[in-house]
């Protein structure tokens, strides 16, 4: 059944994020993150990245935490590239278009690519390329992505 609902309350953010979680903690390249390296506790995570997501689509929860330290932990006991950002990108719109389409549907893809560009970012460090010998950069993840799904693509050069 295609999706065909807008994202629209906590209810649906959650079942959102239970899918996506669902299929990063099963991924190859992005799974030993969570499972092995982090060694994250999705009912204990779930929370708080609502909170992020519903601030950042709603503009109504509260969300005081650091989203970077994590990562930059992460980072850390193991290097996260582009790749692995691109595949987080990948998953996330596979996600959000399996269950919604709308404004905020598109807002979440779009928040979710430059959530993934800017932490990417700061990992690597000023000066430093984005891509890595084996991945490429994180929005080419998502035009490859929208072109298997249909989506249009967004103008060249970006």
């Amino acid at each position: 059944m295609p999706a065909t609902s807008d994202i629209g309350d906590r209810h649906d953010l959650d079942a959102l994020l239970r899918r996506f979680y669902g299929a990063a903690f099963a991924d190859p390249l992005i799974g030993p993150f969570f499972t092995e390296t982090a060694g994250t506790d999705l009912e204990a995570h779930l929370p708080d990245i609502g909170d992020f997501w519903e601030r950042a689509l709603f503009r109504t929860a509260a969300y005081g935490r650091d989203a970077f330290g994590p990562h930059a932990a992460l980072h850390a006991a193991r290097p996260l590239t582009a790749a692995h950002f691109g595949r987080w990108v990948q998953l996330w719109h596979a996600s959000v278009d399996g269950l919604h389409r709308g404004p905020r549907a598109e807002r979440a893809k779009a928040q979710g690519e430059r959530i993934a560009l800017a932490m990417l970012r700061r990992l690597a460090g000023p000066g430093e390329p984005l891509g890595g010998t084996g991945g490429g950069f994180v929005p080419l993840a998502a035009l490859e992505l929208r072109s298997t799904t249909g989506a249009k693509k967004p103008p060249e050069g970006r």
